[in-house]
């Protein structure tokens, strides 16, 4: 039996980052907190705290003082860091870049509409982390949106500033798309163009892997998705893998692998989402080779 790894699955940049970041100042026997698990992978949160790294929440965070709290990649509202300064905490600074730009790109675009009569509008998922970081740059004063039933949030006769958070898919994004430029028609506005601006603002590295798994899963008979079970990322990429191929396995730790998926097969294709580790997509593989 053939057993091959996806050679693109594993850490995205900005999650890669922020772990580095985190085992660096680790094994300079610095303590330091992560405000929120650094990712959502329960093995790799697991392994970072066997070296001393502790999660906490928000409310945790703001009973602490004089110490250092690592910002994950999702990135945090501004309230944070004025909690952080007030408190004398030192912030350890893993926004993912591509979400500090997006952070800016928003607060820029909200500050303009003030005057313009517009509105800001995010389609990501309700309590996302990094959705929470980008309503704070805007005092939670936007319109969040995460399917087609939502457009009704969405005032069609007032422009419209459409973002969407990172790690949504691009094949929903569109189509959220194409309900209100079809809504802004059907009310009378000739060139919904000009009244709804939409801005890429998927990232490349996740965009990217959706065309690319499609022809992984096609490959092989059995496909095994790596994932934590908390991941947004994961739960899309998983979705894509198992409608190509229904022989499509989800499984956060290597406890999860059942032989039976196996038998009679010639080939299995391994991935993961942009939060696996690639560490423990290898140990899974090493399992299956061995059955």
């Amino acid at each position: 039996m053939v057993v091959e790894i996806d050679k693109q699955s594993g850490f995205c940049f900005g999650v890669q980052n922020a772990v580095e970041i985190a085992e660096k100042a680790l094994l300079r026997g610095e303590k330091i907190f992560s405000l929120g698990p650094i990712v959502h992978n329960d093995k790799e949160v697991e392994r970072l705290s066997t070296l001393g790294l502790a999660s906490i929440d928000h409310d945790e965070f703001r009973k602490l003082k004089n110490c250092k709290v690592l910002i994950r990649a999702h990135g945090e509202p501004p309230e944070t860091y004025i909690t952080a300064e007030k408190n004398n905490i030192t912030i350890i600074e893993a926004t993912c870049p591509i979400v500090k730009r997006l952070q800016s790109k928003i607060k820029e675009t909200w500050l303009k509409t003030k005057e313009g009569n517009g509105q800001v509008v995010i389609f990501g998922k309700p309590g996302h982390a990094e959705v929470v970081g980008l309503l704070g740059q805007i005092n939670n004063e936007g319109i969040l949106v995460s399917g087609p039933d939502d457009f009704q949030k969405v005032d069609i006769t007032r422009p419209v500033y459409l973002f969407a958070q990172t790690t949504m898919s691009v094949k929903e994004y569109r189509n959220f798309t194409d309900i209100l430029r079809f809504k802004m028609e059907e009310n009378g506005i000739s060139d919904p163009d000009m009244n709804l601006i939409i801005n890429k603002t998927i990232c490349g590295q996740v965009s990217n892997r959706e065309p690319h798994l499609k022809a992984f899963a096609r490959k092989h008979d059995t496909i095994i998705f790596v994932s934590g079970r908390e991941s947004s990322n994961g739960k899309i990429l998983f979705s894509v893998c198992k409608n190509i191929n229904p022989d499509t396995h989800f499984v956060s730790s290597p406890e999860e692998i059942d032989k039976s998926w196996f038998k009679g097969k010639k080939s299995v294709g391994i991935c993961g989402a942009t939060s696996t580790p690639k560490w423990l997509i290898e140990n899974i593989r090493d399992i299956i080779s061995n059955i």
